[in-house]
């Protein structure tokens, strides 16, 4: 039998070799940890619907940022549960509101933790549809609506309020996707009428995608996110090679939330499935993720 020159399975025969050879590496460094700010003290509520994942008052949310920085996470993105919704959603500019007392307290207690915050309505209205946080504290900040111009309008309000160096990381590429069910739950944002098709993108749409993102480029944002992140790699794909912004892609809670679940049924390895997901998504392109699997990706990281 003859065998080819060049036998692959040679540099595959021991964990050296293949850790000399491997093409693409997630490290702490790509991680991003969404959170659930809530008002009050000592505040620790599990979400049913997101095994390990919490709403948190701001005293718990300091420790479980801490806990991050620890683990060489980088960054975190807050998003702010109100204890009151109104159709106008005030408690998303309110000076003293949830995500804006959170960022204050995370910037003291963590400060040398990046803090992200998601800039989107549907949090606070209580209709459930959906500006600033740099004046709380905030690193950068998310808007995650998708609504045409929205992103010009943020870096001109950022801008002539003297922020000019907080930077948006835009939500550019957003479908309207059924793997956010347990994010709605633990916001309590799904909406009480009609839909959110109009400003989120069909997903038989990769084209648009493009589109979208060039959009926010155009209007100054200077990370663009694709999200979710597993059912759309392709579009990861085509937005790392059509631009050289850094792109983040969202490993949203349904897919956290799946892996969970076949994970405590026994039907996989949970540990190893979310390390092939987060490497797919980073071999995909993406140079940063946002994940609820941060906390576990690192700690498996570092063993």
């Amino acid at each position: 039998m003859q065998f080819p020159d060049y036998r692959p399975r040679r540099m595959r025969q021991s964990e050296p070799f293949r850790r000399m050879i491997r093409e693409t590496r997630v490290t702490t460094d790509d991680l991003i940890l969404p959170l659930f700010a809530v008002g009050g003290k000592g505040i620790k509520e599990p979400i049913p619907s997101l095994p390990g994942q919490f709403h948190l008052s701001s005293d718990h949310l300091v420790k479980r940022c801490k806990e991050a920085a620890d683990m060489g996470i980088p960054a975190v993105i807050l998003f702010g549960i109100p204890e009151k919704k109104d159709p106008l959603g005030t408690g998303a500019y309110a000076k003293n509101g949830t995500v804006q007392q959170a960022v204050k307290a995370v910037k003291e207690g963590v400060p040398e933790l990046a803090v992200i915050t998601d800039v989107c309505l549907c949090q606070y209205t209580d209709h459930g549809h959906c500006v600033s946080h740099a004046e709380a504290g905030a690193d950068m900040v998310a808007p995650s609506d998708m609504m045409d111009g929205r992103v010009t309008e943020i870096r001109e309000a950022l801008d002539e309020s003297g922020f000019i160096e907080v930077p948006i990381m835009s939500y550019a590429a957003k479908y309207c996707s059924a793997y956010y069910g347990p994010f709605r739950e633990a916001a309590d944002s799904a909406p009480k009428f009609g839909d959110r098709r109009t400003y989120q993108m069909d997903p038989a749409n990769a084209e648009e995608a493009v589109r979208e993102v060039a959009l926010d480029v155009t209007e100054g944002a200077d990370i663009v996110m694709v999200k979710p992140a597993l059912a759309y790699l392709d579009v990861i794909y085509r937005i790392r090679e059509e631009y050289d912004l850094p792109v983040a892609a969202y490993n949203v809670s349904g897919e956290y939330a799946m892996i969970h679940a076949a994970a405590q049924m026994g039907w996989l390895d949970g540990e190893k499935v979310m390390m092939e997901t987060l490497t797919a998504i980073k071999r995909a392109g993406a140079d940063m993720i946002l994940t609820y699997f941060a906390l576990e990706a690192a700690t498996l990281l570092e063993r």
